[in-house]
């Protein structure tokens, strides 16, 4: 009975799609918690002159430079002023690390495979090029970040 239970856990891990849960324009939106490598609060970053709205400048991280990305201008979804619940999320993906600007930070969920949906046809493409799907969570949708996209975006000058 052990070994039953120990594979049912693992086929249960397999069928969730582990994120962090951010909010950004009074939307869900969730980043692959395996690219997560922490949560710090927001602190003003150097601007780097001429760069692209969607990477306004760079912070330093323990040593580290890191660009800031600008997560509501590089989805189209306009700047807003920073709050006290803004956070920066510190992220390695593909060797690349960075800090995503967000409007908060929710939660860490495991959202079941099974309800990711693809994306809606008239959701702007240039916002959906950015994103993998949508699934739910507490019956809310929540747009899946697509980090591979977003780096190559990003490179192509976004």
């Amino acid at each position: 009975m052990f070994a039953t239970n120990s594979a049912e856990k693992d086929i249960a891990a397999l069928a969730t799609i582990d994120v962090l849960l951010l909010r950004l324009a009074g939307e869900l939106y969730g980043v692959p918690s395996a690219s997560v490598r922490e949560v710090v609060r927001y602190r003003a970053y150097t601007p780097v002159p001429g760069s692209p709205p969607s990477l306004p400048g760079i912070l330093s991280q323990r040593g580290t430079i890191l660009p800031a990305v600008e997560l509501r201008s590089l989805l189209g979804l306009g700047i807003v002023p920073v709050t006290r619940a803004a956070r920066l999320v510190i992220v390695a993906h593909q060797e690349i690390d960075m800090a995503l600007l967000v409007e908060a930070v929710l939660d860490l969920a495991a959202l079941p495979a099974d309800t990711l949906q693809p994306l809606p046809a008239a959701l702007d493409p240039a916002r959906a090029r950015f994103l993998r799907g949508i699934a739910n969570y507490e019956q809310q949708p929540v747009a899946l970040i697509d980090l591979d996209e977003l780096i190559a975006g990003l490179r192509a000058g976004a």
